[in-house]
């Protein structure tokens, strides 16, 4: 599926949260569902920087596709790397170089409730998933 798809299926999706407190819920909800790592795969060199609490996060990339996995150690966290996961797994090297995901967390209603730290720890997550892509383009 394409970043726009999923984008817009999330647009959707979110447009039936009517506050903050609806799509927190919703949000945790998808982090519960996400698959944790294997224990080998939560290392130091897949520690993601930033984030104020611990996340892991493996990039693969074939055929010109990322698959991504990550885990989290809190809950909202392990939410928005779900949304992350939604975004950006099947996605083109180049579809992930281009889509601007900070503006449709905005667009949603997710970044503008978030803490300081939350923030610059998506921020952190949305740098590395962009990096990996731009360094398997080159």
């Amino acid at each position: 599926m394409s970043i726009t798809a999923a984008a817009d299926e999330i647009r959707e999706e979110f447009s039936w949260l009517e506050d903050w407190e609806a799509r927190y819920a919703h949000i945790i909800d998808l982090g519960k569902a996400n698959p944790p790592l294997e224990a080998h795969e939560r290392t130091e060199e897949t520690r993601v920087r930033g984030c104020a609490s611990q996340v892991w996060m493996v990039t693969d990339i074939a055929d010109g596709k990322m698959k991504v996995r990550a885990e989290s150690d809190a809950m909202i966290v392990s939410g928005l790397i779900a949304l992350l996961i939604r975004l950006y797994s099947g996605a083109t090297l180049e579809e992930i170089t281009r889509f601007d995901a900070k503006a449709l967390l905005d667009e949603i209603g997710v970044s503008g409730a978030l803490t300081a730290q939350r923030s610059n720890g998506l921020a952190s997550m949305l740098e590395r998933i962009r990096s990996d892509a731009a360094a398997a383009l080159s």
